[in-house]
């Protein structure tokens, strides 16, 4: 009669083997050992006999050498249909044997010479597209048969799979029980039964020098690794003056929408404020590829994802103290080429480089001027052409531009589409390195410039208060002179 409730404990060591009741009536039998590592089973098994039998009942293990390893990965599916037809990676993926003895050193040593190969064969590329790495693997079993009838093949479960890599990865599925309760088998059977399992970690704490001794063969490992990688890239960074940000954009114009010709083109540049400049080497304007349209929900959309790099310093001067630096502003224009080579211009746009270094997706809003008439449109329906501004940094406030107010009034535009950027700012400065948490205020408009995430705020609300203050002057500007000093006598 079977007990009420049955608890067996078993502490496995790794690649430990431990015999079920099938292994045990199968290797009993000499005639049955057709391999080597048969004859071993049926050698211990025998000296497990005379030393009075296994000590574990219903846990046992499969080692890395036995066969089950090899059934149990090349059985495994993606899905749980029973339909499925692996695929060419998940064939190739069953049939590779990822163990530790066939790991050959040459490959890996030729790894670090050829980290790249250009003209890949398409058997390299097949190859490769498979995981090989080595990996030892090892299963914790349980016999959930009935009491008194263990051995049966059916009644087999995997309790934990242990897996170690090449690269020294240990992967325990499922997790050691931690704070967890206990993991469930049901069984199903003439009555349902439910199994329950914890899984622990037995292994021997380190003393504190053999962890020491481990850090620092972990650090002397680091450091070669390290030199490995400088060795490959290389040491040619420099470094900043004090006093200077260095400010790089990876950019990308992503596309163009909402544009009334097809066949666009972007031209833009970047502007550099006083304090600013850029190396010799650096481009500063470009120009796109023309791109056709294809038509998206209610708007046409040019894809022209094109790549630019602009690299600039920023050196504080000593009239610049006191004020925020202006930052660098790209100007674009949008134009169409039909077929008879007539160019229109499509709109005009700008854009101030982000202050906050990451990754920024904007999107501009253009305009173009338009001259008032049916003669003008069919001008540009017909022949091409079509107003231009002479200076495109009037789109914002031009660069030649040197009086207190800028006048637009008569000047006429059309809202057009818009221009999709997408922008990766770098930022390097010494004033990043001050890591003090006592250092004293900040002395130069430089120094603020660690708080990057809060300078656009602080633009926003310079600006406010400046027009608010003109604002405040012009009101009392036009107030008559008698109110202004009758005000003044009754404070």
């Amino acid at each position: 009669r079977p007990p009420e409730e049955e608890e067996e404990k078993a502490e496995v060591g790794w690649q430990e083997k431990l015999f079920s009741q099938f292994e045990v009536d199968l290797y009993q039998n000499e005639s049955a050992c057709q391999t080597p590592l048969d004859r071993q089973y049926w050698e211990e098994i025998l000296k497990l006999e005379k030393a009075g039998g296994r000590k574990n009942c219903r846990i046992f293990t499969y080692t890395d050498h036995d066969r089950f390893t090899n059934l149990e990965e090349h059985c495994q599916k993606v899905t749980d249909s029973e339909h499925e037809v692996p695929s060419y990676l998940a064939e190739r993926m069953a049939n590779v044997r990822r163990r530790r003895q066939d790991c050959r050193p040459a490959e890996a040593s030729s790894l670090k010479s050829k980290i790249i190969t250009w003209e890949p064969s398409d058997e390299f590329i097949k190859n490769n597209h498979v995981i090989n790495t080595p990996v030892q693997t090892m299963y914790i079993m349980g016999d959930l048969g009935p009491y008194g009838k263990l051995g049966r093949r059916e009644y087999e479960h995997v309790l934990c799979t242990i897996k170690v890599d090449d690269n020294g990865v240990i992967t325990v599925k499922p997790d050691f029980i931690g704070t967890k309760g206990a993991y469930q088998i049901e069984v199903d059977r003439e009555k349902r039964e439910v199994w329950k399992y914890t899984i622990e970690n037995a292994s021997v704490q380190m003393q504190p020098e053999e962890e020491e001794r481990e850090q620092r063969v972990f650090r002397d490992l680091y450091g070669r690794y390290k030199e490995y990688l400088n060795g490959l890239v290389g040491s040619e960074f420099e470094m900043t003056l004090p006093g200077t940000l260095r400010l790089f954009v990876n950019g990308e114009i992503v596309s163009a929408q909402g544009y009334e010709y097809d066949n666009l083109y972007v031209h833009f540049f970047v502007e550099l404020p006083n304090q600013w400049s850029s190396p010799a080497f650096q481009q500063l304007s470009g120009v796109t590829q023309t791109c056709a349209t294809k038509a998206l929900g209610w708007e046409n959309v040019a894809y022209f994802s094109y790549p630019f790099t602009l690299e600039m310093f920023f050196a504080q001067g000593a009239e610049s103290e006191e004020s925020l630096p202006q930052w660098p502003v790209l100007y674009f224009e949008v134009l169409s080429l039909d077929f008879w080579q007539r160019y229109r211009v499509e709109g005009y746009g700008s854009l101030v480089l982000p202050a906050s270094p990451g990754l920024h997706n904007l999107t501009i809003s253009t305009w173009r001027p338009v001259e008032l008439g049916t003669v003008a449109e069919l001008r540009r329906f017909f022949i091409g052409g079509s107003p231009e501004l002479e200076d495109i940094t009037y789109v914002r406030t031009p660069s030649t531009f040197k009086g207190e107010r800028l006048s637009r009034f008569g000047f006429r535009t059309e809202t057009t589409g818009s221009i999709t950027f997408r922008l990766y700012c770098l930022q390097q400065s010494k004033a990043f390195l001050e890591t003090s948490v006592k250092r004293q205020r900040m002395q130069s408009v430089l120094d603020r410039l660690g708080g990057f995430s809060q300078q656009s705020s602080v633009y926003s609300v310079l600006e406010a208060f400046q027009r608010a203050r003109r604002r405040m002057q012009e009101a009392r500007e036009s107030l008559p002179q008698g109110l202004i000093s009758t005000s003044a006598s009754t404070v």
